[in-house]
């Protein structure tokens, strides 16, 4: 009987459920793309250090976790590996560039990074092979920088830099292409760490003895010691700060506020939907009053009120949140890949059930409002 009602109901007043079903889908589309949006911008910045094949980095020590500030040499990173328990390390730098492409196509800003071929911080390739040696001229793109600069394996690739106060350009062959490992919000460029040196911006510092990086990723034979051997190395080697993946990436400059102002405008989009829902569902409520009263006086209990009004809100709920979803996917489709928007099950997952749950809970007010109902009362009032 209450799932009658509801249906009833709806389908005679199909225009003005159908107009809050699209209020909820507007709002559906909001969260989610804030949600995707939260998620791109964040992987930007994360990517790379989330993925990396490592289980700690390892800091200069008093740099605030900053990639750019801390430098560390040669000997620190082979007094790191001769630590116990230590497998290995690979030192890692990080810097900028440009790649220019022709044809007069738009000219391409991205991370380059310095790492030693076949050590921790050297992503896996899904294309091509891995690189050779720490001064190969070659260079692995990330799926990012390949999409948005349409070169393949086999192609020639030109970096632009500043050295000193003029330009200089250098070409590197692509050997392999990666899975999208992103820095500092730019797709990314992976070197061999003296070829990293000779491009970087700056006065070229070509010293293998004394090979200078940024960090310095770890891998640990047993990966459950994160915690003590984060210690023992930071004791041993001194003047370090080692520190998990994701305490790494959550000090990027800038990541937690950028997320913070994201989830604040999901919170509120969320707020938002259930103030609507609850005030369309109120109003429908005082507007059949005169009802209620009648199917309470002819004997239906609260139960059946309070069950038809709730299937109603889950029925109009769920429309609209599919409706939202179905365009929100349709929509990200037609966008470039420049944008930072990614959906990911599951973050398209909670929010949807987020979504799901604004309705009945912005609803309790009418709920409540309709079992008050006194049927002698409410008849005098349509009367």
């Amino acid at each position: 009987m209450p799932f009658y009602l509801a249906a009833k109901e709806m389908w005679r007043l199909k225009g003005r459920f159908l107009l809050i079903a699209a209020v909820i889908a507007l709002i559906t589309l909001l969260v989610l793309f804030v949600a995707a949006l939260a998620e791109g911008l964040g992987n930007g910045n994360r990517e790379y250090i989330e993925k990396l094949n490592a289980d700690l980095i390892a800091y200069k020590a008093d740099v605030n976790l900053s990639v750019q500030t801390s430098r560390l040499d040669r000997p620190t990173a082979q007094d790191i590996r001769r630590v116990r328990g230590v497998r290995d390390v690979g030192q890692i730098s990080a810097s900028t560039a440009t790649v220019v492409l022709s044809d007069g196509k738009p000219d391409v800003n991205v991370s380059i990074l310095g790492v030693e071929p076949g050590r921790p911080g050297e992503p896996p390739v899904t294309q091509g092979k891995q690189l050779d040696d720490l001064s190969a001229r070659e260079a692995l793109l990330d799926r990012n920088t390949a999409l948005r600069t349409n070169l393949k394996v086999g192609d020639t690739l030109t970096l632009k830099t500043i050295q000193g106060t003029k330009e200089q350009f250098y070409d590197v062959r692509v050997v392999g292409i990666t899975d999208g490992r992103s820095f500092f919000l730019q797709p990314s460029v992976i070197l061999p760490h003296l070829t990293w040196e000779r491009i970087r911006p700056g006065v070229v510092n070509v010293n293998t003895s004394q090979m200078v990086s940024n960090i310095v990723a770890i891998q640990l034979q047993n990966p459950n010691d994160q915690a003590a051997m984060a210690k023992e190395i930071e004791q041993q080697v001194g003047d370090l700060q080692v520190v998990d993946l994701q305490t790494a990436y959550t000090a990027t400059p800038g990541y937690k506020e950028q997320q913070n102002t994201l989830d604040t405008q999901r919170y509120f989009a969320f707020i938002i939907g259930i103030l609507v829902v609850g005030g369309f569902f109120q109003i429908q409520t005082l507007q059949k009053v005169p009802q209620i009263g009648m199917l309470k006086a002819i004997g239906a209990s609260n139960w059946v009120v309070a069950f038809a009004a709730l299937a109603q809100i889950v029925l109009v709920t769920t429309l609209g949140v599919a409706m939202g979803t179905a365009l929100s996917l349709a929509l990200s489709l037609t966008f470039p890949p420049t944008f930072p928007i990614v959906f990911t099950g599951s973050a398209v997952f909670a929010a949807v059930v987020a979504l799901l749950l604004i309705g009945p809970i912005g609803g309790l007010v009418s709920i409540r409002y309709a079992l008050r109902v006194e049927p002698l009362t409410a008849i005098g009032f349509g009367a």
